[in-house]
């Protein structure tokens, strides 16, 4: 019987250097999108595919990331006493159980794949996902979970994909497809950042990974990738002999918060879908649309 997957990876040990001087003193990843942090969203889909133990790999300079998911006792105690019971529930639900967060420190940066590495001893010999924060996915049923349904029936190592523009593919891993089977396919090979031109394909991987124990055991041979880096993407292509890695069309639209235009975007996007401030921000908007035509 195929074991489920209840561990989770979440790197979050960069330094966030597109987003200065803001991260000076913040982590990037507790950054607010509307009125949670990116980090909160990566959580909320893992919950939901029901994951149960949630590894951070951080480094200096993020404890505030680690004190965002504690007990806030004063606050609570204020609220309680003001009667606001909707900002209490909304403050419960960051808080996470004892023991269910570990903390492995990355101490030099050397790579995504590096990254998921440092928390090898915790992961054993069980599949585990990794979530990337940057990428925030909105989705009626969380992409993650989407992929565990998947992976239940296809095994092996699955990563979320998604069509990119031909000219967009050289900042993305990019799938050689072997077999395409609709939102399903299986992978002959995988390449990371390919030169303009050159890719396989125009499906790219994206910051969501179920992974085999097997891609610990690659990554521990240290070879470096593209940027002289440990990449996470060369470890899972040496599983595609086996047949045993594939790519996972998910529904939903994914937004690149590691960007300041993605995050924008992003601000935007999940603004309009709250009903509490849609309206108010459609109409900014479509003000902030007409001032150039004004103009003219």
């Amino acid at each position: 019987m195929r074991k489920k997957v209840i561990k989770a990876i979440f790197p979050v040990a960069g330094l966030g250097t597109r987003f200065l001087p803001a991260t000076k003193s913040i982590p990037k990843e507790i950054m607010t999108l509307v009125d949670r942090p990116l980090i909160q969203y990566a959580i909320d889909e893992a919950r939901a595919a029901g994951i149960k133990e949630f590894i951070f790999v951080t480094s200096r300079g993020k404890s505030a990331l680690e004190d965002y998911f504690d007990d806030a006792p004063e606050l609570e105690n204020a609220l309680r006493k003001k009667g606001k019971t909707d900002l209490l529930d909304a403050l419960r639900s960051t808080n996470m159980d004892s023991g269910a967060i570990a903390y492995i420190r990355q101490n030099r940066p050397q790579g995504l794949g590096h990254a998921v590495w440092c928390a090898r001893r915790l992961i054993g010999d069980e599949p585990f996902a990794v979530l990337l924060p940057d990428d925030v996915i909105a989705a009626e049923k969380s992409c993650l979970q989407q992929m565990v349904e998947a992976y239940a029936e296809v095994g092996g190592n699955m990563v979320a994909a998604m069509e990119v523009a031909p000219e967009k593919a050289s900042s993305y891993g990019v799938l050689d497809v072997a077999e395409d089977m609709g939102s399903v396919v299986r992978a002959k090979g995988m390449v990371e950042k390919p030169a303009l031109g050159t890719a396989p394909s125009n499906l790219a991987v994206i910051g969501r990974y179920i992974l085999t124990p097997k891609v610990m055991q690659n990554l521990s041979r240290m070879k470096q990738g593209a940027g002289g880096e440990i990449q996470l993407t060369d470890a899972i292509a040496e599983e595609v002999d086996s047949g045993q890695v594939h790519g996972f069309r998910f529904r939903g639209q994914r937004y690149d918060c590691g960007s300041k235009a993605g995050f924008l975007q992003a601000t935007v996007a999940f603004g309009l879908a709250r009903p509490d401030l849609r309206d108010e921000l459609a109409d900014f908007l479509s003000q902030m649309a007409a001032l150039p035509k004004a103009a003219q």
